[in-house]
C-alpha cells in the first residue's frame, strides 16, 4: 500500500493536521481505496476543517473523486424519515353533467349555459344584443 504525503502544506495547515493517508496507487498510477480506507480519509477531512477542494489537493486526491465520496457519505449518514413516504391511488369519478341551458337568439347563434355563475355574463350578452347597432 502506498501514502500520500502532504508536501504542498500551507503554513496554516500542518503536515499534523493531514497525516499520509492511506490510499492504493494501480499501474497507471490511479487512486484505488477499499471501503475502509474512504471512510479513514472521510473521517481526516472531518477533522481537518478544511473545504473539500483545498483537503483533496494537500492530499493528492482528484477533487471529484473525493467529492463524490463525500457526497456518497453525508448520503448515507443523514437520519431516515420515521415514517416512509407513502403514495396513495386517487379515483375521481365524474359527477353527472348539469343540465345546460340552451338559449337559441335571433340569426341562428346559440348561447349555451353549463354554470350558474355564467347567468350574469349571459344575462349582460342579451342586454348589449337588445340593442340597436
Amino acid at each position: 500500500m502506498i501514502t500520500t504525503s502532504c508536501s504542498d502544506a500551507s503554513p496554516a495547515v500542518t503536515p499534523a493536521v493531514i497525516p499520509a493517508l492511506p490510499v492504493t496507487l494501480d499501474a497507471k498510477g490511479r487512486v484505488r481505496t477499499s471501503k475502509k480506507q474512504r471512510l479513514v480519509i472521510l473521517s481526516e477531512f472531518a477533522r481537518s476543517g478544511l473545504s473539500a477542494a483545498r483537503f483533496a489537493r494537500q492530499t493528492g486526491l482528484k477533487y471529484s473523486t473525493f467529492a463524490l465520496w463525500v457526497q456518497r457519505y453525508r448520503r448515507r449518514s443523514r437520519p431516515e424519515r420515521k415514517a416512509p413516504l407513502r403514495l396513495l391511488e386517487a379515483v375521481v369519478t365524474p359527477s353527472p353533467a348539469s343540465p345546460a341551458v340552451l338559449l337559441h337568439l335571433p340569426g341562428g347563434a346559440r348561447v349555451e349555459m353549463r354554470e350558474a355563475s355564467q347567468l350574469p355574463l349571459v344575462a349582460a350578452l342579451v342586454r348589449a344584443l337588445e340593442k340597436p347597432c
